[in-house]
């Protein structure tokens, strides 16, 4: 028999781990709450209850940080394993899995913060899709699209009916605090190709306050921004999820006009509706974008 003074444990009940899983993947408990379609206040509740049956706090939490502790990230890997053995046996049970392959658009500093938890979230459901992504500027993905050599993308919208929307990013001016670029007249700045919309919103907003410029470096690529910024060559108009820590956003106080923000959509070929991988993964992108579930 057991002694009368041992301890039992509650069981590690699934949904707590699936909670737990989905604040650390999305960063914070805000972030998970609309990925597991319940309130922040019942997700912080899942945690409480999961710190309670494994006896220690998982988790530290403060209004901008999240970070695990010793025994959430011994944990963590064992959480994993064991949702991804239940979505195995459901898989097996339902039979024959979705498969196929989608081809995928999104720019450079889209792709880690809002693709990620998309790609996520599907992968998890649907394992037999093959994802094939091109990461490139929306200028260059929205005619791929139209064209059919891209099933679907996360584009800045051009125009305000193009594709479904999904939320507006931010564009700041960025630059390094230590060579203080901004100072320098006229403005030394990084810009994307001809037609970016980054580009173009960045030119507009130094018209219109009439602050001479001259361009100093060219560049398709988000990595080349960074790397003109970084040492110190010049600022550059970024979209606010891709900031670095490393680098100062810009405003006002250093000389630089407001810029206007870029509206986010989603784009799919018209050739791809009513194939089911596509469709799903479609679904996925609205489920985990939309504005309403971000909010």
């Amino acid at each position: 028999m057991m002694p009368t003074d041992a301890k039992i444990r509650p069981d590690l009940q699934l949904d707590w781990l699936r909670c737990f899983v989905a604040v650390v993947d999305a960063g914070s408990l805000s972030a998970a709450a609309p990925l597991l379609h319940r309130s922040q206040s019942a997700v912080s509740m899942q945690l409480q209850k999961l710190e309670a049956a494994v006896g220690r706090s998982v988790l530290q939490r403060s209004p901008r940080h999240l970070e695990l502790t010793a025994a959430g990230l011994e944990l963590l890997g064992y959480a994993r394993r064991l949702l991804a053995l239940q979505a195995e046996a459901h898989a097996a049970l339902r039979g024959p899995q979705l498969a196929g392959r989608v081809r995928v658009g999104v720019p450079d500093d889209f792709a880690a913060s809002y693709f990620t938890p998309v790609l996520r979230s599907f992968a998890a459901r649907h394992a037999n899709v093959e994802i094939v992504l091109d990461c490139e500027q929306s200028t260059a993905l929205i005619p791929r699209v139209q064209r059919g050599e891209i099933d679907l993308a996360i584009v800045s919208r051009d125009k305000p009916t193009r594709g479904t929307r999904l939320f507006e990013e931010p564009l700041v001016w960025v630059g390094e605090s230590r060579n203080e670029a901004w100072r320098r007249d006229p403005l030394p700045i990084a810009v994307y190709e001809p037609g970016s919309f980054a580009r173009r919103h960045a030119l507009a907003a130094l018209a219109t306050r009439k602050r001479a410029f001259r361009i100093v470096y060219n560049s398709s690529s988000l990595a080349g921004q960074l790397a003109a910024v970084e040492s110190g060559l010049a600022v550059a108009v970024l979209t606010r999820c891709c900031v670095p820590p490393g680098l100062t956003v810009l405003g006002e106080r250093h000389g630089l006009p407001p810029i206007a923000s870029l509206e986010v959509a989603a784009v799919r070929c018209p050739g791809s509706r009513g194939v089911e991988a596509v469709d799903a993964l479609w679904a996925q992108v609205l489920q985990t974008l939309a504005e309403g579930a971000r909010a």
